[in-house]
């Protein structure tokens, strides 16, 4: 095998050990039965004597997903916390994304720093930080109340907002770096000739800037809105028992009620839903990519 051979076989065979392996063996899982047994299911493929081979597939796992309303309530509720945890990262992000790639470089350099930061920390530990300011007796309430503003601890911790201050604030630069990338490379000379031209600062941004802005919208989008919809961690430790997220659904079931073979029809269904959007994503990055040479 030449060495160009052996480049190309290594991401095909990384792919094929971490994607494709798990994949086959949590869809075999999704079609097997329930049991009292370690594993917590029963076989797939069973020998029948010495020659004959029985396959008993149990399409029971996924029919059972859309008879009870739990797992519809959760992904419809976990794809509406990560259209608006995306959102509000767009709002926040582009902003900082837009001013960073206008400074200069050494303050860009800098700020990307800062941006960068917060990946030097654990996951765990950034969340658990965010508990010490939400609790009731935390940072942001003692304040409050030393300045007079409140007169009572606020209740923020377990709730949705602080479920949605986490997932924004964890997955914000996910939104910032594609954003930067994709303005840092815009010719603002454009900007200056429409100014030249008597086009106002705003118009100038709606009508330049925001559409050769796209593709790093449409890829911050996609980094934060995929991984938000399978968010188990936040969740469970800011939104408190009573967020009703898909990744919280797959650990109980996992973990809590041992089943197994519906868990693993959660997730297979989890991953039929997120695809599309993964390749929607791709066409559109192949098409600009065609119309730009």
């Amino acid at each position: 095998m030449t060495g160009r051979g052996l480049v190309v076989m290594l991401p095909y065979l990384w792919l094929l050990l971490f994607f494709v392996a798990p994949f086959v063996i949590v869809l075999k899982i999704s079609f097997s039965d329930i049991d009292l047994a370690i594993p917590p299911y029963k076989p797939l493929f069973e020998w029948i004597g010495k020659n004959s081979l029985a396959i008993k597939v149990n399409f029971n796992n996924y029919a059972f997903l859309f008879t009870d309303s739990l797992y519809l309530k959760a992904l419809l509720n976990s794809i509406k916390v990560a259209f608006v945890s995306t959102l509000c990262c767009l709002a926040i992000g582009y902003p900082m994304a837009y001013g960073i790639a206008r400074s200069k470089p050494a303050t860009r350099n800098v700020l990307l720093l800062l941006v960068i930061l917060p990946f030097w920390t654990s996951l765990l530990l950034r969340v658990y930080a965010w508990i010490g300011l939400l609790k009731a007796n935390g940072v942001i309430n003692n304040v409050l109340i030393w300045l007079g503003a409140i007169h009572e601890p606020l209740t923020m911790l377990y709730t949705p907002f602080a479920m949605y201050v986490g997932i924004v604030y964890s997955y914000l630069p996910f939104m910032i770096l594609p954003l930067y990338a994709n303005l840092e490379k815009m010719d603002w000379q454009l900007l200056e000739a429409a100014e030249d031209l008597g086009c106002r600062p705003w118009q100038a941004f709606y009508k330049i800037t925001l559409p050769l802005s796209r593709n790093g919208m449409l890829a911050g989008s996609m980094l934060v809105f995929i991984p938000a919809v399978g968010e188990f961690v936040i969740p469970a430790l800011l939104g408190g028992p009573n967020a009703l997220m898909i990744g919280r659904v797959l650990w109980d079931e996992f973990f809590s009620n041992r089943a197994w073979p519906v868990a693993s029809a959660v997730a297979i269904l989890l991953l039929v839903i997120l695809v599309p959007f993964m390749m929607w994503y791709q066409s559109v990055q192949a098409r600009e990519s065609a119309g730009a040479r």
